[in-house]
C-alpha cells in the first residue's frame, strides 16, 4: 500500500492501517472522487459509518487499468451532506443507501427515494417496522398512458420484487424497480464480529453466488488474520467459482431459450444446469458449494481419482451445453428476439458503473479475475469475453464465451492440482485495519470491505453485490421497447433481489 496525499492506495485483499486512510474536508473529498471517475476509475463501494462527533462517508474507487483500489473518507457533522449524483450517476443508488440508513440527506440528489424501505432504518428511534415497496412511483401523464405493475408476488419460485411501467400501448416509456422485500440486516449482523455464524451469513448472502461471497469475506479475514492460503487451496477455489459461473450461466441459456418459447435449449440447458451443480456437490457434498470455501483455504480437498472423474465429467457436460447453445445461434426467429432488444449502450454503462457480463456485453473489459487477480487468478488468468452491441444477444452471448472458457479452466486445474496442504492457520483480525476483496461473481464484481476498530473487532462490513450496480441497468434496457420484452430483458440480467437487499 501506498499513500498519496488524496488516496491510500490498497491492493486487492491486502490490508492496511486504518490511520493511512486520509480523512478529507467535503470540497477535497468531492473532488478528488469526480477527478477519480473522470480517470476511469469506479466507485466500488460508497458507505457510511459511526465516528466522533457524527459519520465518516467511506469512498473505495476501483482503477481496471493498474489494478489497484483508492479509499478516502470525509466527516459529516450534520445530518446531511451535498450530493455528488448529479455530476457521478455511479453514485445516484450508494447516497439513497446512506440516507435510508443513516439518515444522512445527500443534500441536492435528484431522485431521493427509498431503496429498500419508505423511511430510514435509524436503531432506536422508530420502532415501527419499515415496510419495503411504499414509495411514491414515478408517472408520465398523457392521453393512453397507462401503468402496469408486476409483483412483488410473482409467479412460479422466485424472490418479491415490485416492477412499475409506465406504457402507452406495449411502448415502455419507463420502468421503475422496488426491492428490499428480502432485507435481512446482514451488514449490522456483521458488526463486533467475526463470529462463528458470519461464515454461514456469507453462504446465504445470495444462495445463487455462495462460492462468490464467501470467497471475498474469507481474503478478508485472512488479511486481517496475517494468513495465507495455500496454493492448493487458492486452485480448488478457482474451480469452485468456475463451476458457480457455469452453473448459472448454463441455466441462464436456458431461461432466455424459454423466454422466447424455444424448447429444445431451455429443456437441454435445464438439465445441464444440474451437471454443473452436481461436479460442485462432488467437491464438497453441497450443490451450491457451502462448507466449501473457509479461512485459510477450503474445508474439502480432491484425490486423484475425484479431479479424475470430475474433469471427465466437465467434458461431458461442456459437449452438451455445446450441442444446446448451437441450437439458439443457428435459430433465426431466436436471434430475431434477442437482437436488437434490450439495449444499452457503452456510455449508459459506464455513466452507471454496470459490472459484469452486463458490462461487458457493451464492449467493456470489466473482469476483477484481469484487472485485481488474487488468488489463482495471480497465476491463471482468463481472458475476459465482451462483445458490443449491449443487447440480449450479447449478454447472452458473453455468457456462451464464459462457459467455454471457465470449462477450459477447470480441465486445466484438475489436471494439474499443486502438491500440499488445502488450508493454513489464520489469527484472529487485527486492530485498526481496512482491507477491500473483490472477486468476479458469475453476474460480476463482488466487493467486501472490513473496517476494524482498536479491539480487532468489525467496525463495519459493507457488501456490494455485483445487483446493486445492474438493478438501474435493467431499468434503462426497457426504454423504448415493448412489455412483452420484459421477461426477456430481466432474465438477460438475472439480478439477485437478496444480494441486493442483504
Amino acid at each position: 500500500m501506498s499513500l498519496t496525499t488524496q488516496f491510500a492506495t490498497l491492493y486487492n485483499g491486502v490490508a492496511a492501517p486504518r490511520s493511512l486512510l486520509p480523512r478529507l474536508d467535503f470540497a477535497a473529498f468531492r473532488e478528488n472522487i469526480l477527478q477519480g471517475v473522470a480517470r476511469d476509475w469506479r466507485v466500488a463501494a460508497l458507505f457510511a459509518l459511526p465516528a466522533p462527533g457524527g459519520h465518516d462517508l467511506v469512498a473505495i474507487l476501483a482503477a481496471d487499468d493498474d489494478g489497484l483500489m483508492h479509499a478516502l473518507r470525509t466527516a459529516v457533522t450534520g445530518d446531511s451532506f451535498p450530493s455528488l449524483t448529479a455530476e457521478c450517476p455511479q453514485l445516484h443508488l450508494f447516497e439513497r443507501e446512506i440516507a435510508e440508513l443513516w439518515g444522512l440527506k445527500p443534500e441536492g440528489h435528484p431522485w431521493l427515494k427509498p431503496v429498500r424501505f419508505q423511511k430510514p432504518l435509524r436503531p432506536g428511534l422508530d420502532l415501527t417496522p419499515p415496510r419495503p415497496g411504499v414509495v411514491d412511483w414515478y408517472q408520465v401523464k398523457g392521453d393512453e398512458i397507462h401503468e402496469v405493475a408486476v409483483g412483488p408476488v410473482h409467479a412460479g419460485v422466485i424472490e418479491p420484487g415490485a416492477f412499475r411501467f409506465q406504457c402507452h400501448g406495449e411502448h415502455v416509456f419507463h420502468l421503475e424497480i422496488s426491492l428490499g422485500y428480502q432485507h435481512r440486516g446482514v451488514e449490522r449482523a456483521m458488526l463486533h464480529g467475526p463470529l462463528k455464524r458470519h461464515i454461514h451469513l456469507m453462504e446465504t448472502l445470495a444462495g445463487d453466488t455462495t462460492v462468490g461471497h464467501t470467497t471475498a469475506y474469507c481474503q478478508n479475514m485472512e488479511a486481517l488474520g496475517n494468513g495465507r492460503a495455500p496454493a492448493r487451496a487458492h486452485a480448488l477455489r478457482g474451480i469452485a467459482l468456475e463451476l458457480e459461473r457455469l452453473a448459472n450461466h448454463t441455466g441462464d441459456l436456458g431461461a432466455l431459450a424459454g423466454d422466447v418459447g424455444f424448447l429444445p435449449t431451455m429443456s437441454f440447458c435445464g438439465r445441464l444446469r444440474g451437471d454443473w451443480l452436481n461436479l460442485t456437490a462432488q467437491l464438497c457434498g453441497s450443490r451450491f458449494g457451502r462448507g466449501m470455501i473457509r479461512p485459510g483455504g477450503v474445508g474439502f480437498d480432491a484425490e486423484p481419482g475425484r479431479t479424475y472423474d470430475m474433469a471427465l465429467k466437465v467434458e461431458a457436460a461442456l459437449k452438451d451445453v455445446s450441442g444446446a447453445a448451437e441450437l439458439l445461434w443457428n435459430t433465426p426467429s431466436v436471434m430475431a428476439r434477442f437482437e436488437d432488444t434490450g439495449l444499452v449502450t457503452r456510455q449508459t454503462a459506464e455513466e452507471l458503473g454496470l459490472v459484469g457480463p452486463a458490462a461487458r456485453a457493451c464492449g467493456i473489459e470489466r473482469d476483477a479475475r484481469c484487472n485485481f487477480p488474487s488468488g489463482i487468478w495471480q497465476f491463471a488468468q482468463i481472458p475476459a469475453a465482451t462483445w458490443t452491441s449491449g443487447d440480449v444477444f450479447a449478454r447472452a452471448w458473453v455468457r456462451w464465451l464464459e462457459i467455454q472458457r471457465s470449462a477450459g479452466f477447470i480441465r486445466e486445474q484438475l489436471h494439474s492440482l499443486p502438491a500440499g496442504p488445502v488450508r493454513a492457520a489464520c489469527g484472529p483480525p487485527a486492530a485498526d485495519r481496512i482491507v477491500v476483496s473483490l472477486v468476479e461473481g458469475w453476474r460480476g464484481e463482488i466487493c467486501h470491505v472490513a473496517l476494524t476498530d482498536g479491539e480487532g473487532k468489525f467496525a463495519a462490513y459493507k457488501v456490494v453485490d455485483p445487483s446493486f450496480h445492474n438493478w438501474t441497468g435493467l431499468a434503462m434496457a426497457l426504454r423504448d421497447q415493448q412489455i412483452s420484452d420484459f421477461p426477456l430483458c430481466n432474465k438477460s440480467f438475472n439480478l439477485s433481489y437478496c444480494g441486493h437487499d442483504l
